[in-house]
């Protein structure tokens, strides 16, 4: 990564001919050959083109695999020993940071705290930009140092790889101690080589030059899909694939709870409805009651034993 910075320029009399600014060399940057006539051809065209770009996604997503599962076992095993994963990022990396978090809790009942999101601007800028905001490198390295201690894990999510409110999250998660993640698509970032685990994801230059809401987000959204389910996966928030620790916050869900506990035990929706009943609603505690024969109150004793890990919990009740 290489950019050069300019400094405002002042003529007598008038108003600065432009601010001071930074540019950027990242491959999103770049002028995609492919999409130059995007202006000049028919609707069904430009969506093509589109199309086209984000089909390279899913595979520049795959060839970084291997760095992305070394990031999740990092932030297993933080949760495990009772510390934080953080979300760090701006514009619309902020953004899908945000959204990962947020849903989190009703699909896998994760507690308070578990993810921390960090955005450029604060809430007001989920809803519209806040000049300046993501260049504040002091701004992101007090955030962190407010929230982060050592063995937390520190995400940090960037497409060009540069942003200064991310960098200076990263270097201040590292000075305390915090395992650090990069997300980007710049292979070249120059601070790729300051964190523990460097995800450059090489999406290219997007449709529209610079636009990166677009290949370089939907790469990000691909990654944090994975990361997160991937972590859940590994602290046993899933039983096969089902979603077994999902909170019932409304009807729609409340009848998913009884589609999932029959799926995994063959039951009918009455015996189903009983067993979570007795439950008190707690999915698991269910499944366990019913695969393994126990009351609840032997199934919830057995999962908290497990680590809330179903077929650890069933393999304990059924020694007994």
């Amino acid at each position: 990564m290489g950019e050069s910075r300019s400094e405002p320029r002042q003529e007598k009399g008038t108003r600065p001919v432009i601010e001071d600014y930074v540019r950027v060399e990242s491959p999103t940057e770049a002028r995609n050959p492919r999409t130059t006539q995007i202006d000049r051809v028919p609707t069904l065209a430009v969506l093509e083109l589109i199309n086209d770009e984000d089909q390279q996604v899913a595979g520049a997503v795959r060839a970084v695999l291997p760095r992305l599962a070394v990031a999740v076992d990092l932030a297993v095993r933080a949760l495990r020993e009772g510390h934080r994963v953080h979300y760090v990022g701006a514009g619309t990396s902020g953004r899908l940071g945000v959204l990962d978090a947020a849903e989190l809790p009703p699909t896998f009942a994760v507690p308070d705290g578990w993810f921390v999101t960090h955005a450029a601007g604060g809430p007001t800028a989920l809803l519209r930009a806040i000049e300046g905001a993501e260049d504040d490198e002091e701004a992101g390295a007090a955030e962190i140092a407010e929230s982060v201690v050592a063995g937390d894990v520190v995400v940090g999510l960037a497409a060009s790889g540069r942003t200064p409110y991310v960098v200076g999250a990263l270097r201040a998660a590292r000075r305390l101690g915090a395992a650090t993640v990069l997300v980007t698509a710049n292979p070249s970032a120059v601070v790729g080589g300051e964190v523990d685990v460097f995800v450059a994801v090489d999406t290219g230059p997007e449709v529209v030059a610079g636009s990166t809401r677009m290949k370089a987000g939907t790469a990000q959204k691909l990654i944090l899909n994975a990361f997160s389910t991937a972590v859940m996966v590994r602290m046993g928030r899933t039983y096969s694939n089902l979603m077994v620790d999902l909170m019932a916050t409304n009807a729609k869900l409340r009848g998913r709870m009884l589609e999932i506990l029959g799926e995994a035990t063959g039951e009918d929706q009455q015996t189903c409805a009983r067993a979570l009943t007795d439950a008190g609603g707690e999915l698991k505690t269910a499944l366990v009651s019913v695969l393994g024969g126990v009351v609840p109150e032997v199934a919830r004793a057995a999962l908290e034993r497990a680590d809330g890990h179903v077929h650890a919990a069933l393999a304990d009740v059924r020694r007994v």
